[in-house]
């Protein structure tokens, strides 16, 4: 009997790509630009479809709920039920950690707009109309809103935390220079295309099928499983694609599930629940805000001594997954600067406005966004280029540097990578003739940035490091594929179809990848932390190679050769000088009773994180990138444009050039507009403002500049054993925008050299004044 290699994991991964590393099309490209391509409201609705509406206080923001009287809305037309919180059979809860989100709230109103009852009804219009009738009386308490009401009252969610390394926040005492800072980060709406929806049908013996646009099916699953009082196996949730989630659907789809499997479990009838978009807006979390605070110990010529930074973060009324936000943007408080020594602390603030939840960069883009300020002070006290100070306290290549969190950096490219951005954007040409453009005018001022990126790749928190698959081939030769990844426009479908492909040596065009459901791959992870092609893809991968061996091994029987002689490419197998086609070879071993079918797991090694000792290896690689970006503001109005972006990011033997361009230039434009025109604006009371495209400003087509140059870094290579030594893409693209924020920081510093501006996050125009104001009064002093 020929070998059979048991563990496809631990293979050497020597298949012929002819498809990963391919500039291939999304799978799903046509059928989003025709309009074809099905999302959860284009499922042809049963004929006794019902729809479900959230209703709650008008204004109330916070307060103990007196009475509710519903009766109105009962008796309104068209109106089946009226769900409440004693209706729930099973726990009134869909947090994702800590039991602090009710699925309707029944004694307490946390925020504007916390949902007290739901209306179910013949149509949404019917039951929108019916939500409006009810009658509730809060006995209302003063709101805590801000970070800094939060603070002056200890408002909290979680306990605060820090870590430390070296002598911390004590070595100050012995630096050559400390410096004091403090600014604000605001928050960003993920303003999906397609808002939260899902589609609650009945089943038999009381289970339910729900359809929900989510990044994290299996979640959502034990959730409404949790909410009827049934067991997972009763609930099977799907998700074909999502129009969009940016981390917005990992937690947050799961109330509005739980909403429409509750009316569809009691009305026996498939139950729609769809937020428009300013019910989304108002009613599901956001980025967290942050405020910070530093001083910074550094030699005279710039390099990092010691620092000691506290973030304060806005949370919301519940704590989700604040945890692991504010972690993760303690983790990159660093970025790329190595320090001796440093003392990294987060306070979790409780507030009386809706639940902060992930978003794409999961907490990190908010450290990061610090260390690049933080670079900004330490160039202007020193007079040095404010690159030359970051790359003097850049990891070294050499594997030496520590992170405050006691994880060796042992990849770090980031020197050669900037290294060379620094050649391909000429950048020192073009910071002397913004120089000289900045010193003939004085109206409109230049500035110019080039950051760079270290972002940790695997999830924080270790047990979700994992993922399985399923790959079946039919006897016809076609194959389908399965996986617990989800589809929200990045591309990871056409990626995993590539990756199988090529484990058969077949056209990508027999890969059928079906919706992502949790009945035939359970307990999945979320598709989230850029993990979704790292982990999927070799689950997918070590599924196919499970076939693909017991197809080999049937050869080499057959045959009577090494497994060595049989090689799957072209669509055809190579058996010892013979060639068959793949379709023979399949139908031969249907015949002789080999089993086409075969699941796949992987787990990612090497990771360790002791949260009490706060040390340990977090993350399983890190992915590197750099952004050249060049502003001009009008110091008169504060109105801003980027006139060129220079992009170089890190994305290993990439498995599709094409879609990885495409995750580079949409991470970055979402990130500059969270620091330039995303604003969101509570009033005193706590009500959202910016609840509407009327008000709240993502990048349009003519925000992005017209010069924009991305490039792959090459060689690209992960160090690390991935699926075919890719690097995730998701989210560190992200960050590059943090070049944005500092290159207006450059430009309103031309107005007032010596004095790092004093300009909070987002650079809108009326912050970009705020700074230019105080620079001009600095200036006067």
């Amino acid at each position: 009997m020929p070998h059979h290699n048991s563990n496809p994991q631990m293979s050497d991964m020597a298949v012929n790509l002819r498809h990963v590393g391919k500039p291939i099309k999304h799978d799903s490209a046509e059928l989003h630009v025709s309009g074809a391509a099905r999302y959860i409201d284009d499922i042809p609705e049963p004929a006794d479809i019902l729809h479900v509406v959230p209703g709650g206080h008008p204004q109330a923001v916070c307060g103990s709920i007196k009475s509710v009287d519903l009766d109105a809305v009962r008796n309104a037309p068209g109106i089946v039920d009226v769900l409440v919180a004693s209706n729930i059979p099973g726990v009134n809860d869909v947090s994702p950690i800590l039991g602090d989100d009710p699925v309707l709230a029944s004694d307490f109103v946390r925020f504007h707009g916390d949902v007290i009852f739901a209306v179910v009804a013949e149509t949404r219009d019917l039951a929108l109309r019916a939500a409006r009738l009810a009658n509730i009386v809060i006995e209302e308490n003063q709101p805590v809103i801000t970070i800094k009401e939060a603070l002056e009252s200890n408002s909290q969610v979680l306990d605060d935390y820090a870590f430390v390394k070296g002598r911390g926040a004590e070595a100050l005492e012995h630096a050559g220079e400390v410096l004091t800072g403090s600014f604000s980060i605001g928050g960003q709406d993920h303003f999906y295309l397609e808002g939260q929806i899902s589609l609650a049908v009945p089943q038999e013996n009381g289970d339910m099928l729900v359809y929900c646009s989510t990044q994290h099916p299996s979640e959502v699953q034990h959730l409404v499983a949790k909410v009827l009082g049934k067991a997972d196996h009763a609930i099977t949730v799907e998700c074909r694609r999502m129009g969009g989630g940016f981390g917005g659907k990992e937690t947050q789809a799961s109330q509005w599930a739980a909403l429409a499997a509750l009316a569809a479990a009691r009305s026996g009838r498939a139950c729609k629940m769809r937020l428009d978009r300013d019910a989304d807006m108002q009613l599901t979390g956001k980025r967290h805000e942050f405020d910070v605070s530093y001083r910074v110990g550094h030699t005279p010529d710039g390099v990092l001594e010691s620092i000691d930074v506290d973030f304060a973060s806005r949370c919301g009324c519940s704590a989700d997954l604040s945890g692991s936000i504010n972690d993760r943007t303690m983790f990159h408080a660093d970025n790329c600067y190595d320090v001796p020594h440093a003392a990294i602390k987060t306070r979790r603030m409780k507030t009386n406005t809706v639940s902060n939840t992930a978003f794409r960069g999961f907490g990190g883009p908010q450290g990061m966004l610090f260390a690049e300020r933080m670079m900004d002070h330490i160039a202007i006290s020193t007079g040095v280029d404010p690159l030359d100070v970051r790359k003097r306290n850049f990891y070294s290549a050499d594997g030496t540097g520590v992170t405050p969190y006691g994880m060796a950096v042992e990849d770090c490219i980031i020197a050669d990578l900037v290294e060379t951005l620094e050649k391909t954007s000429d950048y020192r040409r073009r910071r002397k003739n913004i120089s000289a453009y900045n010193s003939k005018n004085t109206i409109l001022k230049k500035g110019i940035s080039l950051t760079p990126v270290k972002f940790g790749i695997s999830f924080t928190a270790t047990h979700l490091n994992q993922a399985g698959a399923l790959v079946h081939v039919y006897s016809d030769g076609s194959i389908q594929l399965n996986h617990g990844g989800t589809e929200m426009g990045q591309g990871l479908y056409i990626k995993i179809a590539q990756i199988v492909a090529d484990v058969f040596g077949v056209d990508v065009e027999r890969i059928r990848v079906t919706a992502t459901n949790t009945s035939r791959v359970p307990n999945t992870s979320a598709t989230a932390a850029s993990s979704g092609a790292d982990l999927n893809g070799m689950a997918a991968y070590n599924a196919a190679m499970k076939i693909l061996q017991r197809l080999k091994c049937f050869l080499a029987e057959r045959h009577d050769c090494a497994e060595q002689d049989i090689a799957f490419a072209n669509n055809s197998v190579q058996v010892y000088g013979k060639e068959f086609t793949f379709n023979s070879i399949v139908g031969d071993a249907y015949l002789d009773r080999v089993s086409l079918s075969s699941t796949g797991f992987y787990k990612t090694p090497k990771i360790t994180w002791d949260r009490e000792k706060g040390t340990g290896r977090p993350f399983y690689y890190f992915a590197y990138g750099a952004a050249v970006s060049e502003v001009t503001i009008d110091t008169l109005t504060g109105e801003m444009i980027v006139d060129r972006i220079d992009i170089l990011h890190d994305a290993g033997k990439s498995l599709n050039p094409a879609i990885d361009i495409g995750q580079i230039e949409g991470g970055f434009v979402q990130g500059m507009g969270w620091l330039t025109t995303e604003e969101l604006v509570y009033d005193n009371a706590g009500h959202l403002k910016t609840h509407a495209p009327s008000t709240y400003k993502i990048p349009c087509a003519n925000d992005v500049p017209e010069d924009f140059r991305v490039a792959l870094y090459q060689p690209g290579e992960n160090r690390e054993p991935t699926i075919h030594r890719s690097k995730a893409v998701g989210e560190p693209p992200l960050m590059l925008a943090n070049s944005v924020f500092c290159a207006i920081s450059d430009a309103i510093l031309a107005t007032c050299p010596g004095t790092l501006p004093q300009l909070d996050a987002p650079a809108t125009p009326q912050n970009i004044l705020a700074a230019l104001r105080i620079a001009r009064k600095n200036g006067q002093n």
